[in-house]
């Protein structure tokens, strides 16, 4: 179940950097919407959910509890080497921020999908956030 209507303004600018990377693929909207594009090229094809984020600088453990839902549909697609999906999002002034979800990790990347030296990496056991230290955030 998605929050609210499909971000529209969002996924008009989402499509030329997802062009950028191969050819795009949007998905039909409905409630059973795991993602809005498909990037298909070589190696990897991209599954990609885009969402509007009023927080935009906030931290990646902030943003994963913010969006743990469209995280946890992202983490149903099947992925092998070739198959990844991400999270990307955008605030109301046009700023972006790009996430791989990976089964145990969110992990900040480029709009090139490749990653940050300085971003942030929030883990995953058993699809709860857990610290740097390896303790659980109460």
């Amino acid at each position: 179940m998605s929050r609210g209507p499909r971000p529209y303004r969002a996924l008009a600018e989402a499509i030329p950097i997802a062009k950028a990377r191969g050819i795009v693929q949007l998905a039909m909207s409905g409630p059973e919407r795991v993602f809005d594009i498909a990037i298909i090229s070589k190696v990897p094809v991209t599954f990609t959910r885009v969402m509007f984020a009023p927080a935009i600088l906030a931290t990646t453990q902030q943003l994963s509890d913010e969006f743990k839902e469209e995280i946890a549909q992202l983490r149903v697609i099947a992925r092998d080497a070739a198959i990844t999906a991400e999270l990307w999002l955008r605030s109301k002034h046009g700023t972006w921020r790009f996430f791989l979800v990976t089964p145990n990790s969110l992990v900040e990347i480029d709009r090139g999908g490749k990653r940050l030296e300085s971003g942030q990496t929030v883990a995953y056991v058993t699809g709860t956030p857990v610290s740097e230290g390896g303790v659980s955030p109460s």
